[in-house]
């Protein structure tokens, strides 16, 4: 039973969860003036939350865990759709809903949830387009 599972009672496996939350905060992050339109664009929209919602009053302050995993999950859905891939989850394994990652069309593989985890907690200099971008030099 993934992360989102366990906090709305309902029983869905890592995958289907990774998708749920993906909406979830597209949903949100529009309410809240932020570009969620899965586009290399819309990570400079995902650093912008990072900047201005990391501190002590900001969304990050409260359901952090929740967020970091939908922000993760957006931007894997997001490489996926840029660049072609999967999703390589373990649901049963320690730590599952950090350790997701998604395996690129060309053969490269990206962890989103640590990738957020690493943001959130160095500011800038882990910038989610430059994650991003990267991978579109690839191509």
């Amino acid at each position: 039973m993934g992360l989102l599972s366990k906090l709305f009672g309902k029983k869905r496996s890592l995958k289907e969860d990774i998708v749920v939350a993906s909406e979830w905060i597209v949903t949100a992050l529009q309410s809240s003036g932020y570009n969620a339109d899965y586009s290399l664009e819309s990570m400079k929209e995902i650093d912008r939350f990072f900047d201005e919602q990391n501190t002590p009053s900001g969304i990050l302050s409260q359901n952090r865990g929740r967020i970091i995993f939908a922000l993760g999950a957006y931007i894997g859905q997001t490489a996926i759709k840029l660049f072609g891939g999967e999703w390589i989850v373990e649901d049963k394994a320690r730590n599952a809903e950090i350790n997701i990652a998604v395996c690129l069309a060309d053969g490269s593989t990206i962890y989103p949830v640590i990738k957020c985890m690493k943001r959130y907690q160095s500011g800038a200099e882990e910038g989610i387009y430059a994650y991003l971008a990267l991978l579109s030099t690839k191509k």
